[in-house]
This record gives C-alpha cells, structure tokens and sequence, in this order.
C-alpha cells in the first residue's frame, strides 16, 4: 500500500528527464505507441543493420548523435526518447518504457528486416535492454554499468532508508537473464558510486557464461564513455 501512494515521488527520482527535453522541431524521427508519441533521431539512415540505444535515467541523446555518426557508419542507429524525455510525450514507468522499448525494436526489425538489431543500454537502459532481448531475437547486447535490479541498487545509495521496497519500477534484470541468448558485451567502471560492484557481480552470475567484461578502474559511472578505449571495444563486440 505504502509503495502504490509514493509511486509518483519514487517514479519522479527514478526517472529525473526534467534536463533531457527538447523541441521537437530538432528531433527528425518519431514513433506512435498507441496514443504516445516518441521522438529522437536516426543516425545513419538505409545501412543494412540497426542499432538502438537506450539511456541512463539522465542522459539526453543528442550527445550520441556525431559519435555513432562516426564510429558505426554500418548501422542505422535509433536514438528515441523515454516518454517524458526529450521530445517524447506521455510519462515514463517500466511498463510504458518496456512497452515503448519493444514497439521502437520492432520498428527497427521491421526497417532492417535482413540483419538482427543490436542493442546497447547505459544504466537505466541497461535494465530496458535486458528486457528487450529477453523478449525479442537479439544478436548483440552491450551493457554499460548494468546492475541486478534497479531496487537493489537504490537499496546501496540509501541503506538506512527502505528504499528497495518504495520502488514500484524496480527493473529486476536478473530474473529476465535465463531468457537472453544474445552475445553480451558488459562495460563496467572500477569507480562507480551509483551501480556498485555487487550490482553488477550479481548479474555477471546469471549471464551466460560467454558474456565478455571489459573493466575501466579509474572511471565512474557518469564519465565512463570518457575512457580512451570506451567506444574501441563496443565498435569491436558490434563489428565482429
């Protein structure tokens, strides 16, 4: 009960897209899920294979946008908006977000239909991506600092407070991990206060075996796409 009445303030620290909106006379794509409109970016448009990006709870998109430009000239990339962020209308929860997830990949599968869509999802997006490939055929999965669950993880921030019981959104990519078959590449910062190492052993353990680790130890969470070799090893998982 005490959950169910604090869902609007946990959803609004969960999902803080205050910083992320645009216009959307600068966004050139969008896409309808029933009454919601979607809006981002394609980048590379007509290449035979797609990608598409999912973000931390944070991160506006348009950053990505010369950087995937440059770095994968062979995949159309998708760069769409949670609801609520950016350009997109309507306000997010993990069952709109999971919903919205699996109607932009269908689209993508749909537009690209002679290669599968490789997914790549940052923090929060991890836990949208996960649930994407545990539902839908997916080659290639990157996970940059990816955790167990969402709840758990907000249980380290805040120890003393019952958090991880508060959360109604709680991301539990644990419990999808059986049903992945992807190839997975997870990219992981040796500093991170926000995803703690035991967020991402926890997954690790529940992967497959063949899931590929890279560690950065001097990064943190929000500077680990900074790294020299950040987008060097994502170009090598996704260009094999």
């Amino acid at each position: 009960m005490l959950a169910s009445l604090l869902a609007p303030i946990t959803r609004r620290l969960v999902y803080p897209s205050a910083g992320t909106r645009v216009d959307i006379r600068d966004t050139d794509f969008t896409l309808s899920v029933g009454s919601i409109g979607l809006s981002g970016w394609v980048v590379n448009p007509g290449q035979a294979r797609a990608l598409v990006y999912f973000g931390g709870n944070g991160e506006g998109l348009g950053w990505l946008r010369p950087e995937l430009d440059r770095r994968f000239p062979h995949h159309t990339s998708y760069l769409v908006a949670y609801r609520g962020y950016g350009a997109s209308e309507g306000r997010p929860s993990q069952r709109a977000l999971t919903s919205d997830a699996l109607a932009l990949v269908d689209e993508a599968a749909r537009l690209h239909p002679d290669a599968p869509v490789d997914l790549v999802g940052r923090s929060l997006g991890s836990g949208v991506a996960m649930q994407v490939a545990a539902r839908r055929p997916t080659e290639r999965l990157v996970l940059v600092t990816p955790f167990d669950s969402l709840a758990a993880t907000a249980g380290d921030l805040f120890p003393r407070l019952p958090v991880r019981h508060l959360i109604a959104d709680r991301w539990v990519s644990a419990a999808v991990a059986r049903n992945v078959a992807a190839e997975i590449l997870v990219l992981r910062a040796g500093r991170d206060e926000l995803v703690r190492p035991g967020r991402t052993d926890a997954l690790l353990a529940v992967l497959r075996p063949s899931t590929q680790v890279v560690d950065f130890p001097g990064a943190d969470h929000n500077d680990l796409s900074d790294e020299p070799t950040y987008w060097s090893e994502i170009q090598a998982f996704l260009n094999r």
